[in-house]
């Protein structure tokens, strides 16, 4: 799973959140928004504003690609 799908799986479970309100929660525009998601590029710092609007923490780990599990 990408950031972009963990973002709309996030969003549907608090209430089936729109991108337009999502962007409108951290400050963006529904272009810029949508633009971010179709690219799938997205800094730290917008997570970081998401999380919020999901009132959410985030939480950034490494995980090993053969296990599936956290390296810490």
């Amino acid at each position: 799973m990408d950031v972009r799908e963990y973002i709309k799986l996030c969003c549907v479970k608090r209430g089936n959140m729109s991108e337009a309100e999502l962007a409108r929660r951290t400050g963006q525009t529904p272009q810029n928004m949508n633009n971010k998601h179709k690219r799938n590029t997205f800094k730290i710092s917008e997570l970081e504003r998401i999380a919020e609007a999901l009132d959410a923490e985030l939480k950034i780990s490494f995980v090993d690609k053969e296990t599936g599990k956290p390296i810490i």
